[in-house]
C-alpha cells in the first residue's frame, strides 16, 4: 500500500477545522478569487492563488462563519386548514 505524502497529511489535518471537504474547497475558491482581484496574501510562498488560499485556510488565517440562520416559515398544513375553514363558513 503506498504511503501518503506529507502534503496529503497536511490537508487531512486542515480539514478537521471544517465540516466538510466541500466547505474547504468553497472557502479556498472564494479566497483565491479575492487574491486574483488584488487582495494581499496572508502567507508567503506560492505564486499560484489557489495554493496560497489553501495555505491560508490551513493556517487559520481566513475568518469565516455560517451566517445567520434562515427565517422559519409557517407550516403549510396550518395555513391551508385556516383558509379552508374561512371559505366554508
Amino acid at each position: 500500500m503506498p504511503q501518503p505524502t506529507s502534503r496529503a497529511l497536511d490537508l487531512d489535518q486542515a480539514l478537521e477545522q471544517y465540516d466538510s471537504k466541500f466547505r474547504f474547497v468553497l472557502l479556498a475558491s472564494n479566497r483565491a478569487e479575492q487574491l486574483v482581484r488584488g487582495a494581499r496574501p496572508k502567507v508567503e510562498g506560492s505564486k499560484k492563488h489557489t495554493r496560497t488560499a489553501m495555505e491560508e485556510l490551513k493556517s487559520g488565517l481566513v475568518p469565516w462563519a455560517y451566517g445567520p440562520a434562515p427565517a422559519a416559515t409557517p407550516a403549510e398544513g396550518v395555513e391551508g386548514a385556516a383558509a379552508e375553514g374561512t371559505a366554508s363558513t
